[in-house]
């Protein structure tokens, strides 16, 4: 599985190769028909002077057309002018190594890298352009977000993509409650795919998704949110060994080995905190010192159900 947030941008297309014909009409880029799509071999060196890989690749099998075209999948998470150089170099040798037509898609969590990487790419001097590099790209000015449970259960692939490209959005929040909600759905189908109708990347599960948003979103408040939310949707995992059951269990196993009320009330009290601090409610000092002195856990437990929804960060202290 990914390992990084960098992988799991690009990874995602690998896990479900069909998400590109369902997710590229979304930002406005048309797909042709297709039969089939293949991954590549991403080693692109020549006699290995100096090492190239692009993340992705892969054939797309057209009817009509014979061999198709390329399509690399490149993950930027900054902008970045060597990657011109790279990205020029790739286009350029998968088109003489496939003797097909190649393209290039950039996929990006920030608008100001998804601006930058779609600035075409001019090779040659003011008398002269020897060639162009227009690079497609997939980012959260070009992708609308996915906030209603039921479209997210519609597509988990899309979903899960979209809630990568917008995890810098402010309404982060809404974003992963809503997949959360198709990742349950998803789990209660027996024998479904990926999409709960016709089995597209049925080889990839609840859990994996899972685990590909958790390391997409990388280290912060919306990792953390997202382990919450997998905890009260989903918190039986099958024995599959992702992070995401790994960190369940572990902090599971903590909580018995300690033993102690004390500790398990304090680490009660700093996810409720945090949760709305991810949430963007403002937290008064009254409030925190409340939440952090407090020892019930049953207390804490009631809180921290409230703290999912509550507008106020006061609204925690009233019952009903």
């Amino acid at each position: 599985m990914v390992s990084s947030p960098h992988e799991a941008l690009h990874r995602i297309f690998r896990a479900d190769p069909g998400l590109f014909a369902r997710l590229l009409p979304r930002a406005g880029i048309d797909f042709p028909e297709h039969t089939a799509i293949e991954p590549l071999d991403t080693d692109l060196t020549e006699i290995r002077p100096l090492e190239r890989r692009v993340d992705s690749v892969f054939r797309v099998h057209v009817p009509g057309e014979e061999g198709g075209f390329v399509l690399a999948v490149e993950s930027q998470g900054k902008p970045d002018p060597d990657k011109h150089n790279s990205w020029t170099y790739y286009l350029a040798y998968m088109y003489a190594k496939y003797r097909l037509p190649p393209f290039l898609l950039v996929v990006c969590k920030d608008k100001v890298t998804a601006s930058w990487a779609a600035e075409p790419i001019r090779v040659g001097r003011g008398f002269h352009t020897s060639m162009v590099v227009f690079p497609l790209v997939l980012g959260p000015g070009s992708l609308p977000v996915i906030t209603e449970p039921d479209e997210a259960a519609r597509d988990l692939a899309v979903a899960v993509f979209s809630a990568l490209a917008h995890a810098t959005d402010p309404g982060l929040t809404a974003i992963l409650e809503a997949l959360a909600s198709g990742v349950a759905c998803d789990a209660e189908k027996s024998g479904s795919g990926v999409n709960g109708e016709t089995g597209e990347g049925g080889d990839v599960n609840r859990v994996d998704w899972a685990e590909i948003v958790e390391i997409g979103l990388g280290e912060g408040s919306g990792r953390e949110y997202w382990r919450h939310l997998m905890a009260t949707y989903t918190p039986n995992f099958p024995g599959s060994k992702t992070i995401v059951e790994e960190s369940w269990l572990e902090g599971r196993a903590k909580g018995q080995t300690e033993g102690k009320a004390e500790g398990k009330a304090e680490g009660k009290a700093e996810d409720i905190l945090r949760i709305l601090e991810v949430r963007g409610i403002e937290i008064s000092d009254p409030v925190r010192e409340r939440v952090i002195e407090c020892t019930d856990l049953d207390v804490l437990g009631a809180w921290f159900d409230r703290s999912l929804s509550a507008a106020h960060a006061e609204e925690l202290f009233v019952e009903g």
